[in-house]
């Protein structure tokens, strides 16, 4: 048997969540050709496991690597923790429909979330061309994409808080359908976040018929993650039955004091719509902070127009005075309907050399520093970084995250923002903090369990049923790691840290990470629906 690369003395796990056993793994080209007892094969080059596990690539189902791959392909945040697919185009907000209107504000506006990298030309305006640059200039992973709500509703409406007209939301459809045979692989939304949030049910019903004729997936980012959120959970099963499509949660949690004992709820409610017919599946990081752009904190009406008529209302004494009202009274759409706690924002990322050095400390401790109030700091922070701050939001519930994570139809993702002077962790850890903390320090999940999760729960939720599972025909994309000794490094003080015991990553049958160093080989590829 011709095999160019074998995997010999390791554990297989296969990705079906059955359990391990010992197994030599062959791959020729692309593709896995044989996997076997240990029988004395031999090969172009041979690997020892040495007893390590030797499981599928893992899958991070909610990224935002959107542009960074771009200029980086070597992506070694993913590679190094053994990551071989990710899913882009979360969100509703990502870099593909564009128009030439709508480019300079998702460039702009959401930079602090993807960057605004020097070089990059932008030269791509539908899905397909987008896609096209990951296979043209060589990436290292592959990388999947959501059809993003915002850039389709951004334009053929605009930036305009109202309902779509019949005509409009017809024009909206066809831009889906054209997103979607070009290879999306469903439609992602952001309904706290504008344009998105001025998207109505009855839009995102009409919407989600579109990506069902395809066989694509409903992927929302919830209109409420605290006081509202058993509203929104509501929200996303009614369009989902309605339109007659997947659901799938993402970045589930169920954070701020509104969601303390709401687990069992939730799961509740997931287990009753998928008795009732409707395929409902979720993902979630292992971390109790979230991450995001300073002004995705602000009322969606805020966001009306664009970033100038956000620039004029904080600075008009009577909008300013009723956005704080809103932040820190009553609870905005921005904050999830809950007051804001603004020692629990920490500031990750700015632009000004004079305002570097708040850096890491959360809004309260900046008020001390500079001597006024939270809330004119967080304003006053956003006008002079040109809305291009981020920050790491700390409402999480740990009971919350182990009880989401037992269940079988919950998957791993990251959400993980790859720029910024101190980005969240998550993008460098999520995979072996899994590895590491729940399955062998705490024993929330089992080694195989796990892995299904990262590996044929979520293939079989984006259809490549190619991928996800160690069998002869599948492809060759491959993670060696010693469970032993595997453990996120990357921390809030120190982000940008790679894991240890993940010595080799294969894609594609080509090894990225070979012995604990990153190759140059770049054989990742777009993934198209």
């Amino acid at each position: 048997m011709n095999i160019d690369l074998l995997i010999t003395n390791g554990r297989v796990i296969d990705g079906t969540g059955s359990p391990w056993f010992w197994g030599d793994v062959g791959i020729r080209g692309k593709r896995i050709c044989v996997v076997a007892p240990p029988r004395g094969l031999k090969a172009g080059r041979t690997i020892d496991a040495g007893g390590r596990v030797v499981c599928p690539g893992f899958i991070d189902m909610h990224t935002h690597s959107d542009l960074m791959p771009l200029v980086e392909p070597g992506h070694g945040a993913k590679v190094m923790q053994g990551v071989t697919t990710d899913v882009i185009g979360q969100d509703g907000l990502s870099y593909a429909p564009l128009t030439d209107e709508t480019l300079q504000y998702f460039r702009e506006c959401f930079k602090s979330l993807n960057g605004n990298p020097e070089g990059l030309h932008w030269d791509w305006r539908t899905v397909s061309e987008y896609l096209d640059r990951f296979d043209q200039q060589g990436v290292a992973i592959n990388f999947a994409m959501l059809a993003p709500h915002g850039n389709i509703r951004a334009a053929v409406v605009g930036l305009e808080n109202r309902a779509a007209t019949a005509d409009e939301l017809v024009e909206m459809q066809r831009l889906l359908d054209q997103a979607m045979s070009e290879g999306a692989v469903g439609l992602s939304t952001g309904l706290t976040y504008a344009p998105c949030i001025y998207g109505n049910t009855h839009e995102l019903v009409e919407l989600c018929k579109v990506v069902a004729r395809h066989g694509g997936y409903f992927a929302p980012h919830l209109r409420s993650y605290g006081a509202e959120m058993e509203a929104a959970v509501e929200e996303a099963i009614e369009i989902c039955t309605k339109a007659q499509l997947p659901l799938h949660l993402t970045h589930f949690n169920a954070s701020f004091s509104t969601g303390k004992g709401k687990a069992g709820y939730y799961i509740e409610r997931i287990d009753r719509a998928r008795r009732e017919g409707l395929e409902v599946t979720a993902d979630h990081y292992p971390y109790l902070a979230g991450s995001t752009f300073l002004s995705g904190i602000l009322p969606g009406w805020v966001h009306e127009g664009g970033l100038d008529h956000v620039t004029r209302r904080l600075g008009n004494s009577q909008a300013r005075e009723k956005i704080r009202h809103q932040l820190e009274v009553t609870g905005c759409d921005g904050m999830h309907g809950v007051p804001i706690e603004w020692d629990k924002i920490v500031l990750s990322d700015v632009q000004t050399e004079k305002n570097a050095g708040l850096v890491g400390l959360n809004i309260e401790e900046i008020s001390h520093r500079l001597g006024k109030s939270p809330f004119d700091c967080f304003a006053d922070l956003l006008i002079e970084e040109d809305f291009s701050a981020a920050c790491i939001a700390f409402f999480g519930i740990e009971e919350n995250v182990r009880q989401f994570m037992r269940h079988p139809a919950f998957m791993a993702s990251s959400d993980g923002l790859l720029v910024g002077a101190r980005p969240h962790p998550r993008a460098w850890g999520t995979f072996p903090k899994f590895l590491c903390k729940y399955v062998r320090e705490l024993g929330v999940l089992t080694l195989e369990n796990c892995i299904r999760k990262m590996t044929s729960l979520p293939a079989r939720r984006l259809g490549f049923f190619d991928r996800g599972i160690i069998r002869p025909g599948m492809a060759a994309d491959l993670v060696i790691f010693d469970p032993e000794t595997v453990e996120d490094t990357a921390s809030y003080e120190n982000p940008r840290s790679y894991p240890l015991g993940i010595p080799f990553v294969i894609v594609n049958g080509q090894i990225v990470k070979d012995n604990d160093t990153q190759t140059d080989a770049l054989p990742g590829r777009a993934l198209r629906n």
